[in-house]
């Protein structure tokens, strides 16, 4: 959620009793944070809990826009609270807390279900919140935005930095991740599409299928998709024996072979970028790709593709970018949005190596050309890729510098110690999330070299550095300019797509 205030929630004070224990009165239980305190999304996600798992069991009609359902979440208390707060942006009908029904509020506009236990609960205390509801997605903001899509493709529940919140409460920040159990009924002849494996597809009643998925890693709200619409699903398994299972919207057009060209080939494509970051983190592999959407987005394990990245053909080099976020942003997710870079800097730098593998330009002369490209005084420079702001959050800097900065570590600690530090970030913080400096800390660690002046350099000084991605000077990379690597179009291409979405 966006940065807001939140006013008029009185402490509920009756039946709060003050207990001694040896001699001192212990505090009395107090309300859970409306946000973990993002420096860019200060209310996204929420104090005082954790979720373990959410089961989310959902009824949607695409023509009516109309999502009903419960969400069952199994957390923890993580302090003694009087009362909670969800992220979710519908309507609730009830609210249970431990079979017990709570006292509940929707914040009008917030995007925030404030909830009051019957009985509070006590830290390291583990319940059952249901939630049920009955709402049309599509009418409902949070702060003025709309997260939801919906048209003659369906309905997709696909954004970043948020989405959960238009079709399931929860925890909304990549710090509190969980596991999945995920059941959407829809009309025959629409498939219903989330992350996981398909544990089960049955005729739940005349006219209706219901859709069972599972998702049995640690994942962030984001990241768990919703897609329901009419779409050509198959079902395969990799060459490593997960299931893989991609789907193509009904109206992808003369498009539709060049997705399935690029699409088809994660697997091949997975098992390279294993090679480079360490074993596939998830236990299915697939794709999605949509008309709703212009932008592509690394839902775990199974990425959503907008139409356009395809009308001019195939494009592999989305589908390693998408893929690679399996480990860097969706493995090891982010610690705070401000650390996009984490994110973005190393898809993008996936992107290079896998151009060089496919023989279309190396990795240093796809970074020195992007470097080459942009003037001394260009805007570009401006941008922090280590600290964008929420307004650059997506700007083309934190992709092409980010990648830049990489390239320039891997100069400094050589080819073996920078792969290293890459597996080693994945196996050390798998299923979690990182920071800039835990990075960083890392890196001088595998290393053994200095490196707080290159990050400091790459990610956290503006204008443009003295030095190329590659250790050539300025002056030296004009007078040799490089030529441009066949692959160069389509990440710029994709790139600015995704900038100009304002997203991903």
């Amino acid at each position: 959620m966006r940065g807001r205030g939140r006013a008029g929630l009185g402490l509920v004070a009756a039946g709060v009793v003050s207990v001694l224990v040896a001699g001192v009165a212990s505090a009395a239980p107090q309300p859970g944070a409306p946000g973990v305190g993002d420096p860019y999304y200060p209310n996204a996600g929420n104090g005082g809990t954790d979720v373990l798992h959410y089961d989310i069991r959902l009824t949607y009609q695409p023509d009516s826009d109309r999502l009903a359902g419960t969400t069952t979440l199994l957390l923890t208390a993580t302090q003694d609270l009087s009362r909670f707060d969800l992220d979710f942006a519908l309507k609730a009908k009830s609210v249970l807390v431990g079979n017990e029904a709570a006292t509940f509020a929707n914040q009008n506009g917030d995007g925030e279900l404030v909830i009051t236990p019957a009985h509070p609960l006590l830290k390291g205390q583990t319940t059952t919140v249901v939630v049920a509801y009955d709402d049309t997605p599509s009418t409902e903001a949070v702060d003025g935005l709309h997260g939801w899509k919906h048209g003659a493709f369906g309905a997709l529940g696909v954004d970043e930095p948020q989405s959960a919140q238009w079709w399931f409460p929860s925890n909304d920040h990549p710090t509190d991740k969980a596991t999945y159990d995920v059941s959407i009924e829809a009309p025959d002849g629409n498939a219903a599409i989330t992350n996981g494996t398909l544990v089960r597809k049955t005729q739940s009643r005349a006219g209706w299928t219901r859709w069972n998925w599972r998702s049995t890693k640690p994942q962030a709200t984001y990241l768990t998709s919703f897609v329901v619409g009419k779409y050509e699903v198959n079902q395969s398994t990799t060459p490593d024996g997960k299931p893989f299972i991609t789907a193509y919207g009904s109206d992808l057009g003369d498009s539709l072979y060049a997705a399935k060209a690029s699409v088809e080939r994660t697997p091949e494509i997975d098992a390279f970028l294993a090679a480079q970051f360490g074993p596939f983190p998830f236990e299915a592999e697939g794709g999605v790709v949509t008309s709703g959407i212009t932008f592509s987005l690394e839902n775990q394990t199974r990425p959503t593709y907008g139409l356009k990245n395809f009308v001019a053909g195939a494009n592999t080099t989305l589908i390693a970018h998408e893929n690679a976020h399996q480990w860097f942003g969706d493995n090891v997710s982010l610690g705070k949005w401000s650390d996009i870079w984490l994110n973005e800097g190393f898809a993008s730098y996936a992107e290079y190596l896998w151009s060089e593998h496919e023989g279309e330009g190396t990795t240093a002369e796809l970074a020195q050309y992007a470097y080459d490209s942009y003037a001394a005084d260009d805007a570009f420079w401006q941008v922090l890729p280590g600290d964008p702001g929420e307004e650059n959050q997506f700007d083309g800097a934190v992709y092409d510098r980010g990648a830049m900065a990489l390239q320039a570590l891997r100069i400094t600690v050589g080819d073996d110690a920078f792969f290293a530090i890459l597996q080693k970030w994945q196996a050390t913080k798998a299923g979690g999330h990182g920071v800039i400096p835990e990075f960083e800390a890392l890196a001088e660690q595998v290393s053994g070299k200095p490196l707080q002046a290159l990050f400091q350099t790459w990610l956290f000084t503006k204008g443009k550095p003295a030095l190329g991605p590659n250790g050539a000077s300025a002056a030296r990379a004009a007078a040799h300019a490089l030529v441009k690597p066949k692959s160069f179009d389509q990440i710029r291409a994709n790139h600015r797509m995704l900038a100009a979405a304002g997203e991903r």
